[in-house]
């Protein structure tokens, strides 16, 4: 048994017995020590600073470093600040991290990032300066920059004063290898703006306000615009498949099924620590990537051997908020990673953590929540039957990650989420499974999302699974479409206190025909931004059939019928909000029959118009014809004269009958065979 401290003899505490050279530590050492890494890797430059004195310097950099370690681990005396002649300080620093990842990511996430409302970071590698600073790339002496003249920019969105002053749409054409933008003149043939060949290699897409027209090619992806249709942005992405826009055409997303490969001597817009990934999230304003993305692997049903099988990634893979904040992205079965725009980091510097969530939506609006003072950004997710645990719709609220409500569900095959345009309601679709699991039907739960506590009401009173399911417009009616019910929609409304049942009511009371139109081949279907106008089309991706559009009024009168060769596209351009005041749209509905009145009369007036230029040319047709038939027949009579003709040989004619009445006329008989019947007998 060890002594005790208070038997411990002087000869115990003698350090002299001990000589520390003599005890082997090197294993220890080599456990222990610190590895330093070599270079200038773990080093960045950060700019824009403020000025501060030597007393001002440990407090801004304190701050500074609540900014630094967000993308890495970084200590104060790994800060150096250096201070000029005057004694303040010369508004950049160094800095060291732990690791030349974390400096690429403090590259990457703060550079750009506010520092206050007055001061922008700006982040760069260290070792940048014998790449940029090398012998001869910079002069020695200072030289001003060149300030380029002030060149008027074109309105991007010009095509909403329409030159004809009728606010008519445009849509744009893709067949063969041409793409078109033309004017929608109703009846009348369609106004091209711009065509040009292989503005394309894969497909075409508008961006969601129209200010931009995207193609698509094997270098990345252009976006186009202004009246002269140049080239306004360009993201390098190689072999790009699919993009999506922000719901504010901030930002952009791409993917490739392909990875990315950077080659050896590097690539115009991606780094390194994009290789091998396969989404990237573009700022739009700048041309410059945020972050890329692997794709995930998403399990899919098991299959006869019991192995699960790969399904396809869903599409879009990020999901953006409707304030451009925020962009998220789903793990199936498990979380829901929210990142901050445009710094890309996460929300909290962690993932959402929900068990088995299957699906998200965020609201298409901000909702303005009865007794909530700071409005937040929403989306909903569900996660199926886990066990004896329900299943569960869920609303939260970012960036606080309040949930705002849960619902929970049973006897549940699958969920689908529907938001309403300015995020009022949101229904979700519920299929149900009896005990059996031999026959479904399908409830609607209805979350009135602006109303306090968020209450929930049911559509339970629907026999059959419901197919489809489509909110109104800014309205607060849906559409839904069934399994056995006859073609056509079905327009239920909420429920609400004091209507009758469910049961009771003629769904189908308030729904009139207008038309039937027929389009052999037909793969697509789609509204102007308007509503008085749909376009359907027979696309050459799916046969090779007729190809080509019809355009119909909202009454489904055929206004327009073009049958093109290879035609594969026809997208209308979408039309940004409108500006007015909810008073002043208020105010132009009252007023409705005077201004209709006006639109009539231009109405009439271009369809008089219109009739007075058909008149006028076929009028100009008969005088050309007129003119055609007598120039030929001088000819004629100056043929005749030259070969000693009579004049009118018809008149020389019968004159020479009257002249001779006793002339005998000649008889010809012509004897004609003709073969009635042919019967062929072989005899034996």
């Amino acid at each position: 048994m060890a002594p005790s401290y208070e038997h411990l003899r002087e000869a115990d505490l003698d350090e002299d017995e001990y000589d520390e050279e003599e005890i082997d530590i090197s294993d220890l050492r080599e456990k222990y020590e610190v590895q330093l890494e070599h270079g200038y890797d773990t080093f960045v430059v950060i700019d824009g600073l403020p000025a501060v004195t030597e007393e001002q310097k440990p407090k801004l950099v304190k701050f500074l470093l609540k900014k630094l370690n967000q993308v890495g681990k970084t200590r104060e005396d790994l800060i150096f600040m250096p201070m000029g002649e005057d004694g303040l300080s010369l508004r950049f620093a160094f800095v060291e991290y732990s690791s030349a990842g974390e400096a690429a990511a403090a590259v990457r996430g703060l550079d750009m990032v506010a520092l206050d409302k007055k001061h922008t970071l700006r982040v760069n590698k260290l070792t940048d300066i014998d790449r940029y600073g090398r012998e001869g790339r910079v002069d020695e002496d200072y030289t001003p920059p060149q300030i380029e003249e002030f060149q008027e920019k074109e309105h991007l969105r010009w095509w909403l004063k329409d030159p004809s002053g009728r606010g008519r749409d445009q849509f744009v054409m893709y067949r063969g290898e041409s793409v078109g933008v033309c004017w929608n003149n109703e009846k009348e043939p369609a106004e091209t703006v711009v065509d040009r060949q292989h503005w394309t290699e894969s497909f075409v897409q508008w961006s969601p306000l129209g200010t931009y027209l995207t193609s698509v090619h094997a270098q990345g992806v252009q976006l186009w615009g202004g009246a002269s249709w140049s080239r306004q942005r360009r993201f390098a992405h190689p072999f790009v498949n699919l993009i999506a826009f922000s719901p504010n055409e901030k930002y952009i997303v791409t993917w490739s099924a392909r990875p990315i490969s950077i080659p050896e001597d590097g690539h115009p817009a991606l780094s390194v620590d994009d290789d091998g990934k396969n989404y990237v999230i573009w700022d739009i304003e700048t041309s410059k990537p945020l972050r890329s993305f692997a794709s995930l692997d998403v399990p899919g049903a098991e299959g006869d051997d019991g192995v699960a099988k790969q399904r396809k990634s869903p599409w879009p893979a990020f999901k953006w908020s409707a304030d451009d904040k925020y962009v998220a992205r789903l793990t199936q079965g498990s979380s829901i990673s929210v990142y901050e725009l445009p710094r890309m980091g996460l929300l909290d510097k962690t993932t959402i953590k929900i068990d088995g969530v299957m699906d998200f939506d965020w609201a298409p609006a901000t909702v303005h929540r009865e007794g909530v003072k700071n409005y937040e950004q929403l989306f909903c997710y569900w996660t199926p039957e886990i066990g004896s645990n329900p299943a569960k719709v869920g609303l939260m609220s970012i960036p606080s990650k309040e949930i705002v409500r849960t619902l929970n569900l049973f006897s549940v095959s699958d969920v689908k989420l529907h938001w309403q345009s300015d995020a009022s309601f949101l229904c979700v679709k519920v299929d149900r499974h009896s005990k059996s699991k031999k026959s479904q039907a399908t409830s609607l739960e209805i979350f009135r999302v602006k109303e306090k506590g968020v209450p929930v009401e049911v559509v339970d009173t629907i026999k059959d699974t419901v197919v489809n399911f489509a909110w109104e417009p800014k309205g607060d009616r849906f559409v839904i479409i069934t399994t056995t019910e006859p073609a056509g929609p079905t327009a239920v409304a909420p429920k609400t206190s004091g209507e009758k049942p469910e049961s009771d009511k003629d769904l189908t009371a308030n729904l009139q025909l207008m038309n039937t139109a027929d389009h052999y081949g037909v793969t697509d279907v789609e509204w102007d931004p308007s509503g008085r106008f749909v376009a359907t089309w027979s696309s050459s991706w799916k046969h090779s059939m007729e190809n080509g559009y019809h355009i119909y009024d909202f009454k489904g009168e055929q206004l327009r019928e073009e049958h093109v060769e290879k035609f594969k596209q026809f997208l209308w351009r979408p039309r940004p909000a409108t500006l007015l005041t909810k008073e002043e749209q208020k105010q132009i509905r009252k007023n409705l029959r005077e201004y209709s009145k006006t639109f009539e009369q231009e109405d009439a007036d271009r369809g008089a118009s219109a009739d007075r230029e058909v008149v006028e040319a076929r009028r100009r047709q008969l005088d050309e014809w007129l003119a055609w038939r007598e120039s030929i027949e001088e000819e004629l009579v100056e043929e005749r004269a030259y070969l000693g003709l009579p004049e009118d040989p018809i008149a020389e004619l019968l004159a020479s009958k009257v002249t001779n009445p006793d002339a005998e006329e000649q008889i010809i008989e012509e004897i004609v065979e003709e073969v009635i019947e042919e019967t062929e007998e072989i005899l034996q």
